[in-house]
């Protein structure tokens, strides 16, 4: 019985969140303090956490706007340049077989992004030109997973992240500064994508040692960090507009 149980147990933690060598080095030489393997299951967990936390990240944010039936606040240059760095990320990771625990949330992310635009367009009255940004989206996903697209083309996509993110949340605070509220975005999302964003930076380094991978994530914590920081100075602003 408690052979079965160990067998049940090495399951649940091979190769999910840790190699076998690391499993025997924890659990059956008892090395609780062997810190390559310690990071390792550090990093897993807090990749997992984070892919799994991306399931619902910014539904609050979808929420809200379908709540008020208003994307007020939201700019959606903004939110295009941020669909396109976690475009980037994501086909990036694929193409390069990096760790699904290492990039997973872009998947997640990627979709709300993109449900994210249609309801800004939507409630702009373009509800035409949203089912349009859908449809060519699909496809242009399609071709940059698609062989016909070279690895230089994806790895600058990638780089190009840096900068997508940079300019979107700088031209959000603009907006932000601009109104004197946030309007419309949701406290739980850009708190959740504060911290996840800043745990990306271990894992990335530790899963994956790309530094484009790692850099864009110290890039996206501070600008991340800039929209918390206003979220908070307007927030009794916000309370009066609502």
């Amino acid at each position: 019985m408690a052979a079965e149980a160990d067998g049940s147990f090495k399951r649940m933690l091979v190769p999910i969140l840790l190699p076998e060598k690391c499993y025997d080095q924890i659990f059956v030489q008892w090395d609780l303090l062997h810190v390559p393997c310690l990071k390792i299951l550090l990093s897993k967990g807090l990749g997992l956490g984070i892919v799994a936390g991306s399931l619902l990240v910014k539904l609050p944010q979808v929420f809200k706007i379908l709540g008020a039936k208003s994307a007020e606040g939201l700019s959606l240059q903004s939110v295009m340049l941020e669909l396109m760095a976690l475009t980037g990320t994501m086909v990036y990771s694929i193409i390069n077989n990096f760790p699904f625990s290492s990039w997973g949330e872009a998947l997640f992310l990627v979709l709300q992004t993109v449900t994210i635009c249609f309801l800004v367009l939507h409630y702009r009255g373009q509800t035409v030109k949203g089912v349009a940004f859908l449809a060519c989206y699909a496809l242009v996903l399609l071709l940059l997973l698609s062989p016909l697209t070279p690895l230089t083309v994806v790895t600058l996509l990638q780089a190009s992240s840096v900068p997508a993110v940079v300019v979107g949340k700088l031209v959000q605070a603009a907006t932000n500064y601009q109104n004197g509220h946030t309007g419309q975005l949701s406290a739980i999302t850009v708190f959740l994508l504060f911290g996840g964003s800043l745990a990306r930076i271990f894992t990335s380094i530790q899963e994956t040692g790309d530094p484009l991978m790692a850099g864009t994530f110290v890039v996206s914590s501070l600008c991340n960090g800039l929209i918390t920081a206003q979220l908070l100075f307007y927030w009794n602003a916000k309370e009066k507009k609502q």
